[in-house]
């Protein structure tokens, strides 16, 4: 166990190794060290505080956090971030704040679930974790699945009649659930997030240290570096990079972005909204964006009106931020 203060201070820490001894005037100066940025998380349903440091992506964080609480990084569902429950919109993304505690959500019980699709829709809006879990990120109120107590937010789907989707992305397993036949029964099989003992004494405990974490002191190095105005960036490929929070166009043209995505795949990904939005900021008109898009994401196979309707939205963010 660590000591209070360390459980009480949140975020990434910035390590610095000792200066370098003086060279001699003639020799040139060495190149200065990048800061090393440490993380604290914890597992959701309680654990200690541990590190975690040196990943680019969200597999390799995941891994990361296995190897400190020695767990398979499959056991790993979701992350959030300041938050222990199962709350989608602290739901980490491909954006993770300097300052930001991790909290893992660890496989829980698996149950099974029988479902009749009377409607054309199920009322599910799903996402994945990025490492080979889709998971429920929304539930439309009356819709067939709001109906079904036992379907939460947060469950993991792990099978559809049997058939594995483990390391499907989550239009992959949109598109499934959208093209089952009506009046067919099917079987869903989920996985919940493991649950804590003592709730209301955690959550307590948990908004005291995670309220502390501004309180907290820091050395000048990691005050500069830990500014809230930074954000650690998540990547497929290539190294993780520390930049500024998105502008306020970026944030709502991602949000506009995000809403259509649910209303045209049944999807949650705000990461590949920002991405969108970042493929718009290199294009002039929507045919070149819509070139791009099948350069970078060509996978979605979005269609053409969802396009038309993704740029006018991004268009519309920009007239409105100014």
């Amino acid at each position: 166990m660590e000591s209070e203060k360390a459980r009480e201070s949140g975020g990434a820490e910035t390590l610095q190794g000792p200066a370098p001894p003086p060279s001699p005037a003639e020799a040139p100066a060495a190149p200065r060290a990048r800061p090393r940025l440490v993380f604290r998380t914890q597992l959701a349903h309680g654990s200690p505080t541990g590190k975690i440091e040196g990943f680019t992506n969200v597999r390799e964080l995941y891994a990361k956090i296995a190897e400190a609480f020695g767990i398979a990084p499959t056991e790993i569902l979701f992350c959030t971030l300041n938050s222990h429950k199962v709350d989608m919109q602290k739901l980490l993304g491909g954006q993770i704040g300097l300052e930001d505690f991790i909290f893992a959500h660890v496989r829980g019980e698996t149950k099974e679930v029988e479902v009749t699709k009377t409607e054309d829709a199920l009322g599910l809006t799903i996402t994945d974790n990025g490492a080979g879990y889709a998971f429920i990120k929304r539930i439309k109120e009356g819709s067939i699945i709001n109906r079904i107590e036992t379907v939460c937010v947060g469950d993991s789907i792990e099978a559809i009649n049997d058939y594995s989707i483990v390391g499907c992305r989550h239009y992959e397993v949109a598109k499934m659930l959208r093209e089952l036949p009506k009046s067919q029964p099917f079987t869903l099989r989920l996985v919940q997030p493991k649950r804590a003992f003592g709730e209301a004494t955690r959550v307590q405990g948990l908004a005291d240290m995670i309220g502390q974490r501004s309180r907290s002191s820091k050395c000048p190095m990691e005050a500069k570096v830990a500014s809230g105005r930074e954000t650690l960036r998540l990547r497929s490929g290539g190294a993780a990079t520390v930049e500024e929070v998105p502008s306020e166009f970026e944030e709502e043209a991602s949000q506009k972005v995000d809403d259509l995505l649910e209303s045209y795949m049944g999807i949650r990904d705000p990461e590949l909204a920002s991405t969108m939005v970042e493929t718009s900021k290199k294009t002039a008109s929507v045919q070149e964006f819509a070139r791009c898009l099948d350069s970078v994401l060509g996978e979605f196979a979005f269609p053409d009106e969802f396009v038309v309707e993704v740029w006018a939205a991004i268009g519309e963010a920009r007239e409105a931020c100014g």
